[in-house]
């Protein structure tokens, strides 16, 4: 089990350069990654996604890639497209001749057009520098998943424990189910006599026909069933070694459906009052499992 918040960082060197990788990871119900990549090295981003999919489920994960030189090496040569320069000179004052403004055209205004500033950097094949690039992400991969591993190990546990209180209440409710039935004839009996009716004779026969249709409308053994095994797959998923975050989000959700339902049945204070500690703690459980990845 795996949290999805996490952060790595990996370096390698090649040819003079520096390559540093830098991940962080949040929170997400889907996977979303997204790569910042230097311009020179751009081609490599569907390798570097390809890379972060086979480690990385679930969760949003930013991954910043960065060149510099090594050893005072200049990465960058600056050149001018004095071509270019020309183009846009030309058009655009044949642009302004036609509108009838002014021509203020200046050196600012033509070296912040596209393309006429143009930098050269030295890397050369950027698939070339594929090698250095994996290296470095690898090595945030592997710090990003140690990070998350740990901090799935503390999830792990505490959701442990939201469980085994879960199981506790919904073992005091297994107990106390038999008992409902018999608190609601006793219950009858006593609304009967306090309507001052205590002298007329009590229909044996009328009362069991209710207890019955009460005990068949409250029957939560069904719902306790299925409670039991969302508890046994959530401890299967203990065991995985995929993810499963998923997996006890929905987990979350059936085990909600199954506590409302015996909370709406079972008609009885003292099932009540688990039912608020099943909802207290699958509440906790829900929260924690919006981490895991």
């Amino acid at each position: 089990m795996k949290s999805m918040t996490g952060y790595g960082w990996g370096e390698c060197s090649q040819n003079g350069f520096k390559v540093t990788v830098e991940l962080s990871s949040v929170n997400r119900k889907q996977s979303e990654i997204s790569i910042n990549l230097p311009r020179e090295l751009e081609v490599l981003e569907a390798q570097v996604r390809d890379e972060i999919n086979r480690r990385i489920a679930r969760g949003r994960l930013t991954a910043r890639v960065t060149l510099q030189a090594a050893d005072g090496k200049e990465a960058t040569r600056v050149r001018v497209n004095a071509a270019l320069a020309k183009a846009y000179a030309r058009e655009l004052r044949q642009l302004a001749k036609k509108l009838h403004l002014k021509d203020d055209l200046s050196l600012d205004h033509l070296v912040r057009a596209p393309g006429v500033l143009e930098t050269d950097n030295e890397v050369g094949d950027a698939e070339a520098f594929w090698g250095a690039v994996n290296k470095a992400l690898q090595q945030g991969l592997a710090m990003l998943l140690k990070m998350r591993a740990r901090e799935g190990a503390a999830l792990k546990k505490d959701l442990s424990e939201r469980i085994a209180t879960m199981r506790r209440a919904m073992s005091r409710v297994r107990k106390e189910a038999p008992l409902v039935q018999k608190r609601y004839r006793e219950q009858l009996v006593e609304r009967i006599k306090s309507a001052g009716l205590e002298d007329l004779h009590i229909d044996e026969e009328r009362l069991l026909k209710e207890v019955v249709f009460f005990a068949d409308r409250s029957d939560i053994s069904e719902e306790l069933t299925r409670l039991q095994s969302h508890f046994q797959q959530f401890d299967d998923c203990l065991k995985s070694t995929e993810p499963v975050g998923r997996t006890l989000d929905f987990l979350a959700q059936e085990m909600n459906r199954e506590i409302n339902t015996i909370g709406s049945k079972a008609n009885d204070g003292t099932i009540s009052r688990e039912v608020v500690v099943l909802k207290a703690e699958l509440e906790k459980f829900r929260e924690q499992a919006q981490n895991v990845e």
